[in-house]
């Protein structure tokens, strides 16, 4: 496991990685490229600075070594020259691949990109409930890659899942451990979901309204925006891992606002699992507000994830509103070759050729804005309202009868 004390001492040295993937007939090489990028984002996330990184085409990953002899060659000539504390795969390694991996590499540590995606996810984990979350996770990881080289569990308290150390070899003894400490997480959790369903039954009145997305999309920015609420925001990889809910009112119409954690490429099994009551904040919320990063160049792919991930926990079928965010840092297609002739783009120019664009067809209600600049928000508010307002008449349909009258946002 990456070492959290020393990533956040301002005296300790930066760990430095290196990162591998491979090319095959599914994933292409301009994609590998892409995913790496992705992956040395989420290392910077963690404090990881990456030095290297090292691609080899295949028909598919080497079961033994994840890449082929002469490309394992290459990379063990690398390390050997440099400071490297880890290698970090892009997918996830099976156990004998780690196994013979670690045989490889010695003392570097191998990890994937599932181990590094937990380790933010328990460097961000705020409330008991999302620790309990990422630690159930971290151990359901742990447990088919135990191998004779990690460090024997009943000597440590408040273990990380990446360590590794030689130990003594009681293999069995350490699968009872893992597996004890997996039925205590899930009986605990699930005490703790009880305890979130009702607080959520308690609010079933109220419109809920989910944003979802990419993670660093913005969705924690646009919560900014339309609840006044000071919600953290950061540009890393998943900012935000426990939900936050706030009350919102428009015109005189309440509704609650759930910023939930960002979904991503080849997000661990057990996080989707682990993180159910999390999760339950999109399927039992009335409207979705999926956030996307127009300026990204695979816009388009995190569409596609969120929209399959929702499938997947059954919220596929919600009212949406396709928010299109950082409409400020898009660069439009006629500006790309700017001339003395034709100056730059306006913001009102990008926003019109957005609107016309293929783009604005890809769901029933789309909406163009940055929630940094507060460009274009009433737009989306008169949209989210409208929706807002449908769904609460249909649960109230005297309200305006009833002589309520405005409820100010909690912050």
């Amino acid at each position: 496991m990456i070492d959290k004390k020393k990533l956040h001492s301002t005296a300790a040295k930066v760990e430095t990685a290196v990162l591998v993937a491979v090319s095959t007939q599914k994933q292409s090489a301009e994609k590998t490229r892409e995913y790496l990028d992705e992956l040395a984002f989420l290392a910077t996330t963690l404090g990881v600075e990456t030095v290297r990184t090292f691609t080899q085409n295949l028909e598919r990953a080497d079961i033994r070594t994840y890449t082929g002899k002469g490309k394992l060659d290459e990379i063990v000539t690398f390390v050997t020259a440099n400071p490297v504390d880890m290698i970090i795969y892009d997918d996830d390694l099976t156990p004998s691949q780690v196994r013979n991996l670690e045989a490889v590499f010695k003392e570097i540590k191998v990890i994937d990109r599932s181990l590094l995606i937990l380790d933010i996810f328990a460097m961000r984990a705020q409330t008991a409930q999302a620790k309990l979350q990422v630690e159930l996770a971290q151990y359901q990881y742990l447990y088919p890659r135990l191998t004779r080289m990690w460090t024997h569990l009943s000597r440590q308290s408040g273990i990380g899942v990446g360590m590794r150390g030689p130990g003594e070899t009681e293999l069995e003894t350490d699968r009872r451990i893992v597996k004890d400490r997996i039925a205590f997480l899930k009986e605990k959790l699930d005490k703790v979901d009880r305890q979130s369903m009702t607080r959520r039954k308690e609010r079933d009145r109220l419109v809920r309204v989910a944003l979802v997305g990419y993670t660093n999309v913005g969705k924690s920015t646009l919560m900014r925006g339309l609840s006044k609420a000071d919600v953290f925001a950061e540009n890393k990889l998943f900012a935000t891992v426990d939900s936050t809910v706030r009350k919102v009112n428009m015109e005189n119409i309440p509704f609650l606002l759930t910023d939930t954690v960002g979904f991503i490429r080849k997000l661990p099994t057990t996080l989707i699992e682990s993180f159910k009551s999390t999760l339950d904040e999109v399927r039992e919320a009335d409207i979705l507000l999926h956030v996307v990063d127009i300026a990204h160049a695979s816009f388009e792919e995190h569409v596609d994830i969120v929209n399959k991930t929702l499938v997947e926990i059954g919220a596929a079928d919600k009212p949406t509103i396709l928010v299109f965010n950082k409409i400020d840092l898009y660069k439009p297609a006629f500006n790309n070759e700017e001339t003395e002739e034709e100056p730059a783009a306006t913001p009102d120019d990008i926003l019109e050729q957005l609107k016309n664009s293929y783009v604005a067809d890809k769901a029933e209600h789309v909406v163009f804005i940055s929630a940094e600049k507060k460009e274009n928000m009433d737009e989306l508010k008169n949209v989210l309202f409208s929706l807002v307002k449908e769904k609460h008449f249909s649960i109230y349909p005297n309200w305006l009868d009833l002589g309520y009258t405005a409820v100010k946002s909690e912050e």
